[in-house]
């Protein structure tokens, strides 16, 4: 029975449906023709029987919770979500760019993440094979996806495709990158890392919110990456913290601090950790 296991798996295991859920929304969306309101705003009205998902993925809950999150209560865990994030590359016809995000947290800490890729997939032409959904926990692990790291010495930077400003590019610019890639979405960006496509995300700027990192943060650290802020700090997911993350974002899979002592005194000053 769900039940009798740990609260955090049966989370961990509802969020994978209710992210797949929302996925199959996205590409209907898509397939209908009409995007109609693109702004992130919840519906007042009753929500419709389709749309609602209250299962559990069955794989999920046959794993082991890891021993220090397996007496966590449901009142002790906050979950912060981004059902779109990646929404402007979304409206613009970057369909891999969106993700759904699901992020758990505990003691202020991402601690597990869902992320869904409605289209991941989608210039191959195989319907079959439309989309997926990656999953992690902190001792556990993460799944769904091949882990592979850039070449020794090869310095990517993921970065933002429509956010972008000087101080993001003065970032950029000082890790001496050997190539830079545009793209939107922080779970995508997050995905490249772990995908080996890209060897850090940074984005100095206070435009990313704590729904856009919670889920891939998880995610990253539970394969031995890091995300902090600009100036090294991690950032915190209690239910009471601030939204904005107002240093920014520095992501690796390895080597954070070199990345990290790379960062501009300019663009520390301009972003002053919280």
């Amino acid at each position: 029975m769900a039940s009798d296991l740990a609260v955090l798996m049966r989370l961990v295991a509802s969020a994978y449906t209710v992210a797949e859920k929302a996925g199959t929304i996205v590409r209907k969306v898509v397939q209908s023709g009409e995007l109609g309101i693109v702004e992130k705003e919840l519906p007042d009205e009753d929500v419709e029987e389709e749309l609602l998902e209250n299962g559990y993925n069955s794989l999920i809950l046959q794993e082991s919770c890891p021993d220090q999150y397996a007496s966590l209560k449901e009142e002790e865990l906050v979950v912060w979500v981004d059902p779109l994030d990646g929404t402007k590359e979304y409206t613009e016809g970057l369909l891999d760019h969106a993700t759904v995000l699901i992020g758990i947290a505990y003691g202020g800490t991402a601690i597990a993440g869902v992320i869904n890729q409605p289209f991941y997939n989608y210039q191959m032409g195989t319907v079959a094979s439309l989309g997926r959904t990656i999953w992690g926990v902190l001792g556990l692990g993460a799944f769904g996806f091949q882990l592979q790291e850039v070449p020794d010495g090869k310095r990517i930077i993921t970065t933002t495709r429509s956010h972008s400003s000087k101080l993001v590019f003065d970032a950029v610019q000082a890790m001496e990158p050997h190539d830079v890639i545009r793209v939107g979405g922080a779970g995508n960006k997050i995905i490249q890392l772990v995908e080996g496509k890209a060897s850090a995300y940074v984005f100095a700027s206070p435009g990313c919110k704590k729904w856009d990192t919670c889920a891939p943060e998880a995610i990253l650290h539970a394969v031995g990456g890091k995300l902090t802020d600009m100036h090294g700090n991690a950032y915190r997911y209690d239910a009471n913290v601030k939204h904005m993350n107002s240093a920014g974002v520095l992501a690796t899979l390895r080597n954070h601090e070199y990345y990290s002592s790379r960062v501009p005194q300019a663009v520390l000053q301009a972003l002053p950790s919280d």
